[in-house]
């Protein structure tokens, strides 16, 4: 069953496929089959500005040598809007069915931050309209370009904003525009993101929560000051402090959340010990 097909039925599990070294390809697809069983795995886009190597290629490489669904993100930041037409029919026709749209972050963040330039020729809702009409055959300008495509679009939200009927509005359009389902940024309240799933069950759209099991004390200090976006409450700090792990953490997080969410997705950057761990534990959950 493919992941779109589970969704709403079976609770899933992604995760992340870690930085590839230039075309060191063999390194992180050694790496990625270390996972247990996984539903699906994400491949970033040039994050953060820096080179990587095509997140959609790379999936279908994926797919073929692990036989596991990719879901390749796919951003605003570096193309025309012919060059994205024609980047999504390359796609398509390489095996990819799942793309995960964001805006991406600017060059300025990378190591291009002086010699290469945004495009963000059109916004997430946009790209999302256009995969879309291309799913109908139809190009921008409403013409048959030949054929159609299949993709299964996956849009962001997040779960502990400030701001929950806002954020739900945003999802909203996004499920407008054509979104099939969520990813969720980091999670580590856990009552707030309980709280965000039960409002959003009114979207009637598949969710899976986000989870980043926490390398250390300094790493947690950082992001909670730091990093717009993530909220990294109190409590986590003092137990953290108290001795419990990253990974310790994660699971009594998810075990809170569990009955509220259609799956979960991993980032633990590569960390392939701690991510079975929390695999370990979700099927534990799901028996």
């Amino acid at each position: 069953m493919t992941l779109i097909n589970k969704l709403g039925k079976e609770f899933v599990i992604t995760t992340e496929l870690g930085p590839v070294k230039g075309v060191q390809i063999e390194e992180a697809i050694e790496k990625a089959s270390g996972y247990l069983n996984l539903d699906a795995i994400n491949i970033h886009d040039c994050p953060m500005g820096n080179l990587r190597i095509n997140a959609t290629m790379m999936g279908s490489i994926l797919q073929h040598k692990l036989n596991i669904e990719a879901i390749p993100h796919f951003t605003c930041r570096d193309r025309s809007l012919l060059g994205t037409q024609a980047d999504l029919l390359g796609a398509y026709s390489i095996g990819i069915r799942n793309i995960l749209v964001t805006t991406g972050d600017p060059p300025k963040h990378g190591s291009f931050s002086e010699s290469s330039k945004a495009v963000y020729n059109y916004n997430t809702l946009e790209l999302v309209r256009l995969i879309k009409k291309m799913n109908n055959g139809l190009d921008y300008n409403d013409k048959e370009y030949g054929g159609k495509t299949s993709f299964n679009v996956a849009c962001t939200a997040i779960p502990t904003t400030k701001d929950i009927d806002r954020e739900l509005s945003r999802m909203e359009k996004k499920i407008e525009a054509g979104a099939d389902f969520f990813q969720t940024q980091v999670v580590y309240d856990a009552e707030k993101a309980a709280k965000f799933a039960q409002k959003a069950k009114s979207l009637k759209k598949p969710i899976i929560m986000g989870i980043m099991p926490l390398k250390s004390l300094k790493m947690a200090s950082y992001i909670k000051d730091n990093v717009d976006g993530i909220d990294i409450p109190d409590y986590i700090i003092e137990k953290m402090k108290d001795g419990v792990d990253g990974v310790g953490i994660c699971c009594e997080i998810i075990k809170n959340v569990f009955q509220y969410y259609d799956g979960i997705h991993i980032m633990a950057m590569g960390n392939i010990v701690g991510t079975n761990a929390i695999i370990e534990y979700i099927n534990s959950l799901k028996k």
